[in-house]
């Protein structure tokens, strides 16, 4: 089955910017017809919190900052 990319926000059927929908109906003009609004299109889900898994809490004392120099312009 082939991945339709979808940027409508707040579909039913978007899937980490793909199109879950196991039916779609577009039309030139309108464009998706199959698009259904979620009931809160702000309400975003945190699904990225697992793709963080396994990843160390980042402290600012770990960073090192000696090979900055003070002359160096940015």
């Amino acid at each position: 089955m082939p991945k339709i990319r979808c940027l409508y926000v707040g579909c039913v059927y978007l899937e980490k910017g793909y199109c879950s929908a196991p039916l779609i109906n577009m039309d030139p003009d309108e464009g998706c017809l199959t698009f259904t609004q979620l009931d809160n299109p702000f309400e975003v889900e945190d699904d990225w919190e697992e793709e963080l898994e396994g990843f160390e809490e980042w402290e600012e004392d770990d960073f090192d900052d000696d090979w900055l120099d003070d002359d160096d312009e940015f």
